[in-house]
């Protein structure tokens, strides 16, 4: 079973997104802020980061390149999930280490390529 890991400050977001990937045959990990993603990606060792960019503590840009600057977590691809739909935003991810970008509101069956194509990348 693929492990994946949820970041997301946002509860509903955070228990929709959970129920479908679980529906979906995931196992999902959750953190509610950017130091606990960075945390729980280094204990776990997901298969793969939904990680939303807005988050307390430590945002999901600056969780982004701790964790692609580290040895250990640079390989785990990472989504990024932002309502910041702006080409400056998009770019910012990717800049960050992003390997992919999707925007709120989520469009589920876009997320589900997206996240799909990222693993079938990893194998």
């Amino acid at each position: 079973m693929r492990t994946i890991l949820l970041v997301e400050d946002n509860e509903l977001n955070r228990d929709m997104l959970s129920r479908r990937l679980a529906r979906k045959g995931y196992q999902v990990i959750t953190a509610e802020d950017g130091r606990q993603g960075i945390d729980l990606a280094g204990s776990e060792m997901p298969d793969l980061i939904l990680m939303d960019m807005s988050l307390p503590v430590l945002d999901g840009w600056e969780a982004t390149r701790l964790l692609k600057a580290s040895s250990e977590t640079r390989s785990i691809p990472i989504i990024a999930l932002t309502a910041h739909a702006m080409a400056e935003d998009e770019r910012k991810a990717y800049q960050a280490g992003c390997d992919d970008f999707d925007t709120k509101p989520i469009d589920w069956a876009r997320l589900l390529g997206k996240i799909e194509a990222a693993l079938a990348n990893c194998e």
